[in-house]
């Protein structure tokens, strides 16, 4: 032991197997100390571990970057946790046999590079396999955070007097809450809900109390030929006064510094302490041609209406923007996503070829720009279809380190952890969805019933279910798992007509085809929704 820090002790090991042996002792004793002792008497210790060269003082006390990084890990661990670095973890992975985590890569305080980071967790019997990257409940976790300080980005009025520009406004507004969204201290509310009051008579203060957030961003867009006006006010629902605003007349060409400089005084304004990955993840990386912005705009537009012409004129809008721009990832992203969409929909004459496409333009999106979040969507959403979904599970997370507050990446990781197996993790995530975007797409119940049945929890599927229904009575895939629900009740009659009704909708309808395209990573989780329709004297 090299010293006592108040209530901390820093302890030098001759190997990094020494050092976690030691750790996974003392934690493991503390568990079964702790075994039914009120929450006031617990002791939980953290621990950092990591590698490296040290300085010995003339007093002994231990100096150097190892035993700063160190600290820094102990400092971000959870109570009954191990974090080590990844030089650490390199040295003892095959050694371990507890469930592991992969952080990513993280800012440390004080410590020049991003390092990636490793958690052990203790009293936890490993998976199949290791995972990475982590579940998204602790992403969820950070997202949702309600100590976080809260922002809703209102659909922005277009005043240029065309209604034909909705799309520009709208665009504008989008994009800001995608910047804000970036930012790891903000709890940013997602456009799907944000964008229910546009138009509508509700006062700020009432708003901002049903998105459950303290700030309001509102604003308005005036486009006329090359030029543009963009004003902006921020304000305190708490108080109803306005913390900041400003207006911009500029050339057509320059919005995207409209947005950055935007975003940059919302940040000033809400004296925010940016890390180091917040500032680099705010930093455009290139300049977007306007015209292809505009394509792009109106693409995502029409993708947004879920439907199969919606997709195409999507995709076509998307590839004049590449057209014109071709390292403009976003546009590629949503023809990657369009591309997907008609394998899981059956929507093309040769939908394994759509996918394979999708998949390929996914990677190119990527590896345009690693660092934007576009095409991590877009290529975890492809893999997961492709049944890739530990690589899926990787670009979700990745997507999530770039945007913690984005809704759909949490969705889609959500997805992904339904096929692989582990609903519970499903619905800690859909949770964190659900409080960053509480007018969530009704696709998002379908999500949870899946989560629900594969627990099964079919009372609480069927629920989430009707709530679907509620909201879009012609999904043929909700009725097929009603109607599964209803066999493991042994509701057969009402089993029965479900999947009547799915069948009404979509007569092409398939369970042989659904098998084939739901990637279940364990068949038997397919199985399960056969079994309830057989249950009910249904020929499937």
């Amino acid at each position: 032991m090299v010293k006592r820090t108040g209530d901390g002790i820093l302890i030098e090991f001759r190997s990094v197997v020494d050092a976690v042996r030691c750790a996974i002792e003392v934690q493991t004793a503390m568990i079964d100390r702790n075994t039914g002792v009120s929450g006031e008497q617990r002791i939980e210790f953290r621990v950092g571990i990591h590698v490296g060269d040290v300085v010995e003082e003339s007093d002994g006390d231990l100096m150097g970057d190892a035993v700063n990084i160190a600290a820094r890990l102990e400092g971000i661990a959870k109570p009954g946790t191990i974090c080590l670095s990844e030089d650490a973890y390199r040295q003892v992975k095959a050694r371990l046999d507890f469930a592991v985590t992969d952080l990513g890569q993280l800012d440390l305080k004080n410590i020049a590079e991003p390092m990636r980071v490793y958690s052990l967790q203790i009293g936890t019997a490993p998976p199949a396999a290791v995972r990475t990257p982590p579940p998204a409940t602790e992403i969820a976790l950070i997202a949702a955070n309600p100590d976080k300080i809260s922002i809703a980005v209102l659909a922005f009025n277009n005043m240029s007097g065309d209604a034909e520009q909705e799309y520009f406004s709208d665009g504008i507004s989008e994009d800001i809450i995608t910047d804000l969204s970036k930012l790891s201290e903000l709890h940013v509310i997602a456009r799907n809900s944000s964008f229910v009051y546009k138009n509508a008579a509700a006062s700020v203060p009432q708003m901002a109390r049903a998105l459950g957030v303290r700030y309001v961003l509102e604003g308005s867009v005036r486009k006329a030929g090359n030029r543009v006006r963009v004003t902006a006010q921020l304000i305190d629902a708490s108080s109803g006064g306005h913390v900041w605003a400003s207006r911009y007349d500029r050339d057509l060409s320059d919005i995207f510094a409209v947005q950055d400089e935007l975003t940059q005084e919302i940040v000033a304004a809400l004296k925010l302490n940016l890390t180091r990955g917040d500032q680099d993840r705010l930093t455009r990386a290139r300049a977007v041609n306007v015209q292809a912005y505009e394509f792009f705009l109106r693409g995502r537009e029409q993708a947004s209406a879920h439907t199969r012409t919606g997709n195409v004129a999507a995709r076509s809008l998307a590839t004049d923007a590449i057209a014109i721009d071709p390292g403009y990832v976003a546009a590629q992203a949503l023809i990657s996503f369009t591309h997907v969409l008609d394998y899981v929909n059956a929507w093309s004459t040769d939908p394994e070829e759509s996918l394979r496409f999708g998949l390929e333009l996914a990677q190119q999106a990527v590896e345009m720009a690693e660092e934007q979040p576009d095409g991590h969507f877009a290529l975890g959403m492809a893999c997961m279809w492709n049944r890739e979904l530990e690589r899926a599970r990787i670009e979700a997370q990745r997507g999530l380190v770039l945007s913690p507050n984005s809704a759909e990446l949490l969705m889609l990781m959500a997805h992904i952890q339904i096929f692989s197996g582990d609903p519970a993790d499903a619905l800690e995530t859909l949770d964190a969805s659900m409080r960053l975007d509480p007018h969530y797409p009704e696709v998002l119940l379908q999500f949870l019933a899946d989560a629900r049945f594969s627990l099964g929890e079919y009372e609480q599927a069927i629920s989430a279910i009707k709530q679907r229904l509620a909201r879009n009575s012609q999904s043929e895939t909700a009725y097929a798992l009603l109607a599964s629900c209803y066999g493991h009740l042994s509701r057969l009659e009402e089993s029965r007509q479900a999947w009547e009704t799915a069948l009404r909708i979509n007569p092409d309808f398939s369970i042989e085809r659904r098998r084939r395209v739901l990637p279940f990573r364990n068949p038997q989780d397919f199985n399960h929704r056969v079994e309830g329709l057989r249950r009910a004297g249904l020929a499937v």
